[in-house]
């Protein structure tokens, strides 16, 4: 049947599945919004308030459900305001398609309003990226686009439409989406090695990222893990893959890991890593990493084989089929001596805090309690991104969202509205700190608009608590610009904007909001007033060893 580009685009969202697109229009994607219209039985659009917005929303819809996420923008600036947006998704292994409109071919590089190169500005950011000037190439590319961004390591795809083509007609035969390629690129020699390693360690310690959920690995890594009765630690992205109330879990890794895994760690004689990426976050110097054990690295992605930390041993492929057939070939065994010095190092050095005064991980261990580590939480990005990574204990996978890789401030109300959308059932929080909650609160709107019932935690103290960490220990005090005393009500900023409100000044008053809020139907900010000093222990000085992490008492001393 013939259809115009507008058309087909839409008829290849519906072969894909999609049910919900977020986005903002503008001239040129108009005619993709009228087809959408004519579609809105099928097709949900969640119109946000800026574009990076529907980018972010996108991001936390795919990472909660596992489907691809679907942002749309108009070109010029509504196409690189989706820039940040895309640039997440890529660091953290998002399946994302990011649909631009641009100005018509006769117009292309003529510096016509509103013209941007998208594709070329994004390259370096996406997994691939198109300009579609033909109509009778734009089913198929939209199609190649979702098979890309869902394909061995997931990531962002961005297809940019010529607005002609949007309107030009062509035939379109729908399709069913084809099978995803094999990722798997290892020989049953891999295996075998891997094994042998695994097998002569009597110091076995697994240090577990974010493409365990990915791959959805959970169940095998603990079957792995058990097997071979090693102790695990987790990254930031790989929160909620492997339960923390399991005995052999040490807590997170790295600049603000616990001293129980860095230091185990760098103790061990074999690191087994599970789709890990060996981030600089995590490794600190990477010359005295784990530097007394052999290194057995697990990933899909074969470019990540040896970039940041030398391997003895690899395997390229799906990490829980990779799983499910390497661990029926290592032997059981029980490690009793060295998970005693683990545990002995868990009891040693426990997380801890003030709990005499409102603090985040009070806020946090309070959330935990009441929802029964249970809620999908989202974040922004700083003290009380790691405050969450270290007392939120997420139990199941893709119930922890924030931006890991990239560190996108303002990031996590976005998400939190992507979240909701695509799991309405779950309670969806999002915990962002003052200076987050600044520059994207304007989504607030969208979430009332629509009667999103997410829930945003504001932990106010009225600084960039992270970046004034750093300038108590390493920079003399000189707060430069990190300071954020002002005028603005964060209260009356969000019933402006349609959305119930709870301020807390005191630890009492913590459990009373957060279960105001929980009952509530829209969306709720709660603005908890913390002291500008809070900081983040345990943590690893620029330039150290992992294994010399400090915290409060250390400094004391």
């Amino acid at each position: 049947m013939q259809l115009t580009g507008a058309e087909i685009v839409i008829e290849v969202l519906k072969e894909q599945g999609v049910d919900t697109v977020f986005g903002y229009p503008g001239g040129a994607i108009l005619n993709i919004y009228d087809a959408l219209y004519k579609n809105s039985d099928i097709i949900r659009h969640v119109l946000t308030s800026h574009e990076q917005g529907a980018s972010h929303a996108a991001d936390g819809y795919a990472r909660a459900t596992g489907k691809v996420g679907v942002c749309m923008a108009t070109s010029g600036p509504g196409a690189t305001n989706l820039v940040t947006g895309i640039a997440t998704a890529m660091m953290d292994s998002v399946p994302m398609v990011a649909i631009t409109a641009n100005v018509g071919l006769p117009l292309l590089g003529k510096d016509t309003f509103q013209e941007v190169d998208i594709a070329g500005v994004t390259m370096p950011i996406t997994k691939h990226g198109y300009i579609v000037k033909d109509v009778t190439k734009l089913a198929d590319t939209l199609r190649r686009a979702f098979r890309i961004a869902q394909s061995g390591r997931p990531g962002p795809v961005l297809v940019d439409i010529t607005k002609d083509v949007t309107a030009n007609k062509c035939e379109y035969e729908k399709q069913k989406p084809e099978a995803l390629p094999d990722p798997n690129h290892y020989t049953k020699e891999d295996l075998d090695r891997a094994a042998e390693l695994i097998n002569k360690a009597k110091k076995p310690f697994i240090y577990l990222g974010g493409g365990a959920i990915i791959s959805g690995a959970s169940e095998e890594v603990k079957k792995f893990a058990e097997k071979i009765d090693a102790p695990l630690c987790d990254t930031l992205m790989g929160k909620g893959a492997f339960d923390p109330t399991n005995p052999r879990y040490t807590g997170m890794i790295g600049m603000h890991g616990t001293k129980a895994s860095n230091i185990g760690l760098g103790e061990c004689d074999l690191l087994i890593a599970l789709g890990a990426r060996f981030s600089d976050r995590v490794v600190g110097n990477a010359k005295k990493f784990a530097n007394r054990a052999k290194v057995l690295h697990i990933d899909i992605d074969a470019a990540e084989i040896n970039k940041n930390i030398r391997t003895d041993e690899c395997v390229v492929g799906d990490l829980k089929k990779v799983l499910s057939e390497l661990t029926p070939m290592v032997n059981e065994r029980k490690n009793d001596e060295w998970r005693a010095h683990i545990d002995e190092l868990k009891v040693k050095y426990p997380l801890k805090y003030d709990k005499n005064m409102l603090t985040c991980p009070f806020v946090i261990e309070t959330l935990d309690r009441i929802t029964d580590s249970k809620a999908i939480i989202t974040t922004d990005v700083g003290q009380h991104q790691m405050w969450t990574a270290q007392y939120y204990r997420f139990r199941e996978p893709r119930h922890f969202i924030t931006s890991g890789g990239l560190g996108t401030m303002g990031y996590g109300l976005g998400a939190a509205i992507g979240a909701k959308v695509g799991k309405p059932d779950e309670t969806v929080i999002n915990i962002g700190g003052d200076g987050c909650f600044r520059m994207n609160m304007n989504e607030l709107a969208t979430a009332s608009r629509y009667n999103i019932h997410v829930i945003d935690i504001i932990i106010n103290n009225e600084v960039l608590g992270m970046v004034r960490q750093w300038q108590t220990l390493f920079y003399g005090g000189r707060y430069s610009q990190t300071v954020l005393t002002d005028k603005v009500d964060y209260c009356k900023v969000a019933e402006g904007l349609g959305c119930k409100a709870i301020r807390v000044t005191k630890p009492e008053e913590v459990e009373g909001a957060l279960r105001e809020a929980l009952a509530a139907e829209g969306p709720v900010v709660i603005d908890c007033q913390i002291d500008k000093d809070e900081s983040v222990f345990p943590m690893v000085s620029p330039g150290a060893s992992i294994s010399e992490a400090f915290d409060a008492d250390d400094l004391k001393k």
